[in-house]
């Protein structure tokens, strides 16, 4: 026999598939044949692993492609032509979410273990900035939209009510898996964000925000840091004394100004004044926590001081990775940020001061989101206490040894 009819005989899992006219000896061959492959057939599941795929068939094309469904070709006289876009931008927005999901599913996971493998830093970043690229889309995506009109969008709003971005349960989750706390939320119509969902999807969110966030999870990996007291290196107060030389350095070039006026000169040192204060808060931790009650800080004291120290010693080759991680972080907290922004700037352009279709005070709404919806504002702020190179405290050489890499010399 063929053994090319057999082995497709085998791909497709049936000897009916071989033509009749073969007779019963090709049968009884094949039959002879499965028998060495029966191990690998015991059931279909298994044996789809060796069957051929096609494109369509693997991206079950079919499915996507019959999403589509205009509610103004069903419901109204004159379908209009731009919902088809709208359909379709949203539905792009959806599979991004489902593939941000499936990231930050990987990023929590692999810091939630007690110790995180060094080499598993350099995998987050990676993933991260996948993340990123296709927040860039999200973005990008806004301007696609725009090619519709105000008045083109209007064909078919009507057709929309009670539907709202704002039930977009993926989204939601994004958020929750990132860290955004509930209560800091923006209220849906003055009621919880979560109203719009079923009660298994508002557990599954609950689940998400008590089951370890990224934002947890990162704070715990930088309060794991070591190098903050380290025999006779003593971060905390070096880099005290070293914000204290800074900031008398900026007074007394305030004072020595030929060049300010006595206003101006006022001005600058309250200003001045009031750097000193927020450096205050880090060498204070009983005042870094009345901060955090207020809601007014996040991260703890000890993963503050962390990220600090990975910023200003961020050119040690052993932090230069854990500095990337937290840039990304920054990085995607301002991304998602402009993206609200966008949004907010699109639905204005589209509807000015109209209601949105979900019953939110629209533009306002999103407006507002942009500016209160920050997952990673503590890492932001961390530049506020950044110092120039030229003051950082020298590190003793046995900690320059264990942040660098240096490799033993032949004897």
């Amino acid at each position: 026999m063929c053994p090319q009819i057999a082995w497709e005989a085998f791909n497709l899992g049936t000897i009916n598939s071989i033509p009749k006219a073969r007779g019963s000896i090709q049968v009884a061959a094949l039959n002879r044949i499965f028998v060495g492959y029966q191990a690998l057939t015991m059931d279909k599941k298994e044996a789809k692993k060796f069957t051929t795929i096609h494109y369509h068939s693997y991206l079950e094309l079919d499915k996507i492609l019959s999403a589509q469904h205009p509610r103004s070709e069903v419901k109204g006289e004159n379908p209009a032509h731009e919902e088809m876009l709208f359909i379709i931008v949203h539905q792009v927005y959806e599979l991004w979410f489902k593939q941000i999901l499936h990231e930050l599913g990987s990023l929590v996971e692999m810091f939630q273990n007690n110790r995180v493998d060094e080499r598993n830093i350099g995998t987050a970043v990676a993933r991260l900035d996948r993340i990123i690229e296709i927040v860039e889309l999200l973005i990008q995506q806004i301007r696609v939209m725009e090619t519709m009109t105000p008045l083109d969008f209007l064909d078919f709003r009507s057709y929309l009510f009670p539907a709202s971005g704002f039930q977009s349960f993926q989204f939601r989750m994004v958020e929750s898996m990132l860290g955004l706390p509930r209560d800091h939320r923006m209220t849906y119509n003055k009621a919880d964000f979560d109203i719009v969902f079923t009660e298994e999807q508002k557990a599954m969110l609950r689940q998400t925000e008590n089951g370890g966030t990224l934002f947890e999870v990162v704070e715990a990996w930088l309060e794991r840091t070591p190098f903050l007291e380290f025999q006779n290196f003593k971060f905390v107060g070096l880099y005290k004394e070293a914000v204290q030389r800074m900031l008398q350095k900026e007074r007394e070039a305030i004072m020595a100004s030929e060049y300010l006026a006595p206003e101006s000169r006022t001005i600058r040192l309250s200003v001045l004044d009031s750097t000193a204060s927020y450096y205050d808060n880090i060498f204070d931790p009983q005042k870094h926590a009345e901060l955090r009650d207020a809601g007014e800080l996040r991260l703890s004291y000890k993963a503050t001081l962390a990220a600090l120290l990975i910023k200003l010693y961020r050119d040690e080759p052993i932090l230069q990775m854990p500095f990337n991680l937290l840039s990304r972080l920054t990085d995607l907290d301002e991304l998602l940020t402009t993206w609200r922004y966008r949004h907010a700037q699109m639905v204005l352009r589209m509807l000015g001061k109209k209601v949105g279709t979900g019953g939110s005070s629209g533009y306002d709404y999103l407006q507002q989101t942009a500016a209160r919806h920050h997952i990673f504002k503590d890492l932001h702020n961390v530049s506020t206490l950044l110092i120039p190179r030229s003051e950082l405290p020298a590190l003793p050489e046995e900690i320059q040894r264990e942040l660098g890499f240096y490799f033993s010399q032949k004897g």
